[in-house]
């Protein structure tokens, strides 16, 4: 974040401000936690802050310090519009196109705010008045930390903040693993765990609450994978009518794509977990090294991320969506060979 932008955000904090914190659609912990310890700066500030969350969340996230005051737009879309009507600053937090928020994208880009913009993804859009976009970082809340600092403020995070800013940065690293994990983001670890981050606790409620339905899907999630010595490459399929006869909740399949890469030799895993509602199949990918998902969820699958962690889609049918998956690997071969 540059002197200019830094100057300029602090000039708007400065005064009592209407401000609205958007994470992405089905957020997940970095996004969660970066917009709830934002969400208590910006409060202890003094600053009318609210978050409105596209849609709902995982229950391993609802122990998050202040989880009942975030909006949630698809279960109370009146009074949301009306606060992003209202706002004079709105945040949009760990995603960079306004097509992340879904159905809330003609409200924001309607409303008269000025936007701020903190994400760590790649091809940030145009659309933010002020941008810290930064695609080294581990973690927007790793970002959310070094905007409270850059305002000078590093003294004023509490125990709430910490809890939450902790949250993002050790699911957004898989606890502390993948190549964006710096000995700076260690460094911030600790400072949040001086400042009253129970990292113990953080750890149990987002890992160790499984239900009994959960590991069964996980259970039926490692029986369908496909493992591709030639290629280097796992795959795991979650149909509809599995994710049913498990009593699927929202985030019960978080991490599953994960497995894949903790086989020997398997540097590319992929889940796709059909979406009967949305019409649609979802992928996750997974990397280790250079291969980028990034680039291959981009051209492919409508979709994108980060070098070794991305996201997509498909419109067709499940097995289809696979057999067209395969069928790519053959130009990728050297790539994931490397």
């Amino acid at each position: 974040m540059n002197l200019k932008d830094i100057e300029a955000t602090e000039a708007l904090l400065s005064s009592p401000q209407k401000i609205v914190i958007v994470p992405h659609k089905n957020p997940d912990g970095d996004a969660i936690g970066s917009t709830m310890g934002l969400y208590h700066y910006l409060k202890n500030r003094g600053q009318d802050a609210t978050v409105i969350s596209p849609n709902d969340y995982p229950k391993f996230l609802k122990w998050i310090p202040g989880n009942e005051h975030i909006v949630n737009f698809e279960k109370d879309s009146n009074h949301a519009k009306q606060l992003i009507a209202e706002a004079t600053i709105i945040f949009t937090l760990d995603f960079n196109h306004l097509g992340r928020i879904d159905q809330m994208q003609p409200y924001l880009q309607e409303a008269k705010a000025t936007f701020i913009m903190i994400d760590h993804h790649q091809a940030p859009g145009d659309y933010a008045d002020i941008m810290y976009s930064d695609v080294s970082m581990s973690s927007t809340c790793e970002m959310v930390y070094n905007f409270i600092e850059f305002l000078g403020h590093r003294d004023q995070i509490n125990a709430d903040i910490a809890n939450c800013l902790y949250t993002g940065i050790m699911t957004d690293t898989g606890s502390f693993k993948f190549l964006s994990t710096t000995s700076r983001t260690h460094r911030v670890a600790a400072d949040l765990i001086d400042k009253g981050a129970n990292n113990t606790l953080i750890h149990n409620k987002v890992f160790d609450t499984n239900t009994p339905s959960r590991l069964h899907l996980l259970g039926c999630a490692l029986k369908n994978m496909v493992i591709m010595e030639d290629y280097h490459t796992a795959f795991i399929t979650l149909s509809q009518e599995e994710l049913d006869s498990n009593n699927y909740k929202k985030g019960d399949t978080e991490g599953f794509v994960n497995y894949g890469l903790t086989l020997d030799g398997i540097c590319f895993a992929v889940i796709f977990i059909e979406n009967k509602e949305d019409g649609i199949i979802k992928i996750s990918f997974r990397s280790e090294g250079d291969f980028s998902v990034n680039e291959f969820a981009k051209k492919h699958f409508q979709g994108g991320g980060h070098t070794n962690a991305a996201g997509g889609k498909s419109d067709m049918p499940l097995e289809e969506t696979t057999a067209y998956f395969v069928s790519l690997l053959e130009n990728y071969k050297e790539q994931l060979n490397a």
